[in-house]
């Protein structure tokens, strides 16, 4: 994967399955989504365990009948990709502030579209311009997501990682 051809781009709400899905199911669709996005190989991106331990953490809530909704597709793909950077609880704090200004299906559509934003212009060397005044949550989510994508640029780009 070469800077100009990085392409990254996250299922907005709307694509994320419809269906409720197993844990193993839900393992698969992540790990196919964001395989190539894991920035340490050595370990992996998603497992039963971790799953669990963001249950008891109380930042992902439990499944109904053993099985993860849209919702939970939806808290999975935000602390997979942001637990490269930040703690666990740091997550727990960010998605809190996020869904006080916006339900889950907007906030989880504007943290995509903010991640590949931040993404683009680290990879395209262009500068993050914002049209929008930041209110704080954006402000908070702009910051958050850059830091990711700066530690993806730094690994690919000179780590050969």
């Amino acid at each position: 994967m070469t800077e100009s051809s990085f392409d990254f781009r996250i299922p907005r709400w709307e694509q994320l399955p419809d269906i409720e899905l197993y844990s193993d199911q839900v393992i698969n669709y992540l790990e196919t989504r964001l395989g190539l996005f894991h920035l340490d190989r050595s370990e992996r991106i998603l497992t039963k365990a971790m799953i669990n331990n963001y249950v008891k953490q109380g930042v992902l809530k439990p499944p109904v009948k053993k099985k993860y909704d849209r919702t939970h597709l939806a808290y999975l793909f935000v602390i997979c990709l942001m637990k490269q950077v930040y703690s666990i609880s740091d997550i727990k704090i960010m998605v809190r502030l996020a869904l006080g200004v916006a339900p889950i299906d907007l906030s989880y559509n504007e943290f995509c579209i903010v991640l590949e934003e931040s993404i683009d212009c680290i990879f395209n060397n262009k500068i993050y311009i914002d049209e929008d005044s930041l209110g704080k949550a954006r402000h908070l989510l702009k910051c958050a997501t850059q830091s990711y994508a700066n530690k993806l640029y730094v690994q690919i780009t000179f780590l050969n990682k």
